[in-house]
């Protein structure tokens, strides 16, 4: 029993530590950099769509706001960090956009979720 009670020890005080792996977690959409500096003011929605794609929130009560949203976690306490593009529409024409994304990020995250899967893969030439 003493043999036993040792290692169980301490497993019980490293795993709470952070010393154990918790996977990142990334959900939203990607927006690419120069899909957003390509945005023009009087754009339709079906060329916004073509840019950038699918909003991922497209709010029946608001049809005249998309909004692109992206969040991720990185560390083991639950810290999540949101971002945001807004584009508004009038007659379903593009006037305006703000917010913030993960430009910086995005070759690098998608390279990582297509390890996962959750990408396609490119293909080679």
């Amino acid at each position: 029993m003493r043999r036993l009670l040792a290692p169980l020890l301490v497993a019980g005080i490293l795993s709470g530590c952070g010393i154990v792996y918790k996977q990142p977690i990334y959900q939203g959409s990607l927006v690419e950099p120069e899909a957003v500096e390509q945005l023009q003011a009087g754009m339709s929605k079906q060329q916004v769509v073509g840019l950038l794609g699918t909003p991922s929130i497209a709010d029946p009560f608001h049809h005249q706001r998309w909004d692109y949203t992206a969040t991720q976690r990185n560390n083991r306490r639950g810290h999540t960090e949101i971002k945001n593009l807004t584009l508004w529409f009038d007659s379903d024409r593009l006037t305006r956009w703000d917010g913030e994304y993960f430009p910086e990020q995005n070759e690098e995250l998608a390279a990582e979720m297509r390890k996962f899967g959750n990408l396609p893969r490119e293909r080679r030439r």
